[in-house]
């Protein structure tokens, strides 16, 4: 999918649309982007000692055949950053 480097598009802190300047945000794993969440203490503390790690020694089912892209929208008028996530697609091309 080819994408352009400025849109315009609704800012919500300027609360009209505006040009924004379009960035690819890196994407960050569920165990940087939450470290201290529910599920990694409890994967942390089940990888204690000695012995399998059960579930947690597996490796995660089926990979998906697309990644989820998240793009940074840069307001050219107030300067903030917002995200525009979850859309999924294999090849990404800034024009």
């Amino acid at each position: 999918m080819k994408f352009p480097k400025k849109i315009r598009t609704y800012c919500p802190k300027c609360k009209k649309h505006t040009v924004h300047a379009v960035k690819q945000a890196k994407k960050r794993t569920r165990g940087t982007a939450h470290p201290m969440g529910k599920a990694n203490r409890q994967k942390e503390r089940k990888k204690r000692g000695y012995g399998g790690h059960g579930k947690y020694s597996k490796p995660a089912a089926g990979k998906k055949p697309t990644q989820k892209l998240d793009l940074r929208l840069k307001c050219e008028e107030c300067s903030k950053m917002h995200t525009k996530t979850g859309f999924r697609i294999k090849k990404f091309e800034m024009v």
